[in-house]
Parts: C-alpha cells; sequence; structure tokens
C-alpha cells in the first residue's frame, strides 16, 4: 500500500462495518470481478447514489442510524448515512476509504426542511474520499437522480479521478449548493462531534426536540421529502 493512505482506512469500525456479510455480497456484486480500483469505486459510487433513496428525515443520533450495514438494509438516510455506506465498500473491496465533511449552504432547499432547521445551513455534510492512483478523490453520493431531476439540478457523476462535489448552479443557472467550510477526514462517523456542530448550530433544543420527535413518530408518519415545498433563495 502506498504510505499516504493509512492502513486504518482499510479496516472496519464499529459504524463502517466493512466485514458485514451483506456488505461484502453487496460491493463483490456491484464492483464486479477483474476491474481496476477505480473502475470498482464509480460502480460502487453510482450504486449508493441511485439505489440507497436521500432522505434527510432519517434519524441521527445513535450509532445504527450510520452504520452501513443497516443503511444497505434500509435503502435511505441523508448525506452521513450514504457516505458511511460508500465507505465501507470501498473498503471492503480494497480500496483506501475515508468520510470527510464540510459545512454548505444549500440554496435550493424545502419550504418544510429550511423551517425544521431555521437555516439553510446544512452541518456537517457528509462526501467519502477513495484513494485512487496515488492521490484522495472526492465522493459525493448525496443526491439520487429521482431527487436531482425534481430540483432541475444534473446528478453528480464520479469517474474515479476527479472529485465529484456539490454543483454550484442548478439547470435554471441558480445557486444550489455553496461550500462555506471543511472539516477534515475521519476513519469512522464521528456522531457527538456532529450532534455538537448541530446543537451550536441550529440549537440544542431544537436537535432535543427532533430526537424526541423521532422517538414518537412511527414511519408512516415521517415527512416525505420528495413531496415538499421546492424554493430558492
Amino acid at each position: 500500500m502506498d504510505n499516504n493512505a493509512d492502513s486504518k482506512y482499510l479496516k472496519p469500525t464499529a459504524i463502517i462495518d466493512s466485514d458485514h456479510d451483506e456488505i461484502i455480497q453487496y460491493a463483490h456484486q456491484i464492483s464486479g470481478s477483474g476491474k481496476r480500483p477505480a473502475e470498482k469505486a464509480v460502480s460502487l459510487f453510482y450504486a449508493v447514489r441511485d439505489d440507497i433513496r436521500y432522505d434527510p428525515y432519517h434519524p441521527f443520533y445513535r450509532p445504527e442510524h450510520y452504520r452501513a450495514s443497516a443503511v444497505l438494509k434500509c435503502k435511505k438516510g441523508f448525506c452521513v448515512c450514504k457516505a458511511s455506506l460508500l465507505c465501507a465498500l470501498g473498503r471492503t473491496v480494497g480500496i483506501p476509504s475515508r468520510v470527510g465533511f464540510a459545512d454548505v449552504r444549500n440554496h435550493l432547499a424545502t419550504r418544510q426542511l429550511v423551517e425544521l432547521l431555521g437555516s439553510n445551513l446544512f452541518v456537517y455534510h457528509g462526501f467519502v474520499e477513495f484513494y485512487l492512483d496515488g492521490k484522495w478523490v472526492k465522493a459525493t453520493p448525496t443526491f439520487n437522480k429521482e431527487l436531482c431531476s425534481r430540483h432541475h439540478v444534473p446528478p453528480l457523476d464520479f469517474n474515479g479521478r476527479d472529485d465529484s462535489v456539490f454543483q454550484s448552479f442548478n439547470d435554471d443557472k441558480k445557486k444550489f449548493m455553496e461550500y462555506v467550510r471543511f472539516h477534515g477526514t475521519y476513519d469512522d462517523i464521528p456522531i457527538d462531534t456532529i450532534i455538537a456542530a448541530w446543537e451550536n448550530t441550529y440549537g440544542k433544543d431544537r436537535v432535543r426536540d427532533w430526537i424526541h420527535a423521532y422517538e414518537k413518530l412511527s414511519e408512516k408518519d415521517k415527512p416525505d421529502f420528495y413531496k415538499e415545498d421546492i424554493i430558492t433563495d
């Protein structure tokens, strides 16, 4: 292994459980055999982008909410959940993989989500970095094709060579995503750090209310992000 790719980025963790049987089976099913690492990474990226439905209302306060095998099973989650899964899949097929975080300002959100957050700043957005051909490359599998179509923005592509990061504008030349701050990379999902950052940005009471609401809501009562009102600022 290249000295620049620490071996910890190939190992399973409590949350990024790349040694789970279903993760292993899915990773090899998607990536196939006889492919170069970059080709495998590309296949895994598109699978997570479109097979896992983006859901910003997925719970966030327990390790199992982010665990890669659980995300694969429920087939949905927000950016950090999808990054956890993609990272695990990468490690499973021998690609050093880590999770990175950034604050992003979403200029094309839904009215309901912005009201819930009290802001269009999405703190600790998650993405993946793969170590491919001697360098770390960003991969952002957050928004599936269906959601991108609804928001009039092309889905992000990934070629295994260049960083795949959020688009600045949508198809109508309106602002879409703006990177505000990067928080570095990790070998596992730093749940306590994420929640502390959310409490600092959105308020402890608001985050506590979200947790209480999740504890009471049944799956059928959860909001449907795909039916909400799209707004622009």
